[in-house]
């Protein structure tokens, strides 16, 4: 199939690609960093997701996954407004079997930068929105809203040992995703599954479900 990524020079876009090229699909990245990737069936564009008028001619394109983001960088404009542009662009078609938007955790708890949750829970609604619009093609979409992942974006956090004490006492599980482990859900909600649409799929380790019950020992 021909499958077309955002933001595949890194992290978790990068290992959903790999993951796709193993097991023998068509991959074609959109990014505006140089490619990372150097298998023969790879495609790379080197494009500003925002740059609507500069936006590669794919046609065809079977799953869509759109993976490119950004925190502090106009969120609402690359998380939010390219992702509907990129989606109205190559992904209500005919020929699409799923669309997968790469969401956030924060946007069902709103814990982390304002900009931020915004951009990822206008996601989460848009997803609803383009599941009701490719259903008459056959196709799936749904949001796949990660917590903590082990990713150079999130280097500072990791790399301190007094923040990553307290993250990871909010943490159920004790650890974060690999990026390898989010490219396995991006394959199953995309290929594996067909019944499954318009969800946002959380797995953030059980960040969301921690609470603090404070009582009288």
């Amino acid at each position: 199939m021909k499958i077309l990524i955002t933001g595949t020079t890194q992290g978790i876009g990068r290992a959903i690609a790999k993951l796709f090229l193993k097991n023998g699909h068509e991959v074609i990245g959109i990014d505006r960093q140089p490619p990372s990737i150097t298998e023969a069936n790879y495609t790379h564009y080197i494009c500003d997701v925002r740059d609507r008028d500069r936006l590669p001619d794919i046609r065809d394109v079977n799953i869509l996954i759109n993976n490119a983001g950004t925190q502090n960088e106009a969120d609402i404009d690359i998380n939010l407004k390219a992702l509907i542009s990129i989606t109205e662009k190559y992904g209500i078609q005919e020929h699409i079997r799923a669309v997968l938007n790469i969401g956030s955790a924060s946007a069902h708890t709103g814990a982390e930068f304002p900009e931020y949750c915004a951009s990822k829970g206008g996601v989460l609604a848009y997803t609803k929105n383009v599941a009701m619009r490719i259903a008459k093609f056959g196709a799936t979409c749904n949001s796949l809203d990660p917590g903590g992942v082990l990713t150079p974006l999130n280097a500072c956090v990791m790399e301190d040992p007094v923040l990553w004490e307290q993250i990871m006492n909010e943490t159920p599980l004790k650890k974060w995703a690999t990026p390898e482990e989010i490219a396995e859900w991006a394959y199953f909600l995309t290929v594996v599954n067909t019944f499954c649409t318009g969800q946002c799929i959380l797995v953030d380790g059980g960040e969301s479900i921690n609470y603090h019950f404070i009582w009288k020992d």
